[in-house]
């Protein structure tokens, strides 16, 4: 399986912006698909799982009401809506596939060793 996130780059604070991750291969062993971010001199963190047998959408608590993760199976493609930006939102982002999960996906959605499958990040600037 294979993925990229695409649609990096600079964003005004307020600004919206939308990311795509578009999925290649095996995609039917994918239970989950989560969107990750490292800001510089930070872990990486977990912000946001969409399930692939349900379509559950979870949210870490700094992203939550702000951004929105959504699917188009007939694309096999995974989306990040990204609004109301803040300054803080300035981070490479990564899109991640994983296979199984170790637990209840709304409480291990943002472990990061869980997924196997990690796409190539793209740099979010959020400029005032």
């Amino acid at each position: 399986v294979q993925l990229q996130a695409c649609g990096g780059g600079l964003v005004q604070v307020g600004g919206s912006s939308r990311y795509s991750c578009p999925l290649s291969g095996f995609t039917s062993d994918i239970y989950a698909i989560g969107w990750f971010r490292q800001a510089p001199g930070k872990e990486r963190e977990g912000i946001s799982c969409i399930s692939n047998s349900d379509g559950s959408t979870y949210y870490a608590d700094s992203v939550k009401g702000r951004f929105t993760i959504s699917s188009d199976n007939a694309k096999n493609t995974v989306y990040l809506q990204m609004n109301s930006l803040k300054s803080e939102d300035t981070a490479i982002y990564y899109c991640a596939g994983t296979e199984r999960v170790t637990g209840v996906l709304s409480l291990v959605f943002t472990a990061a060793p869980m997924y196997n499958y990690w796409g190539q990040g793209t740099q979010v600037t959020v400029s005032s």
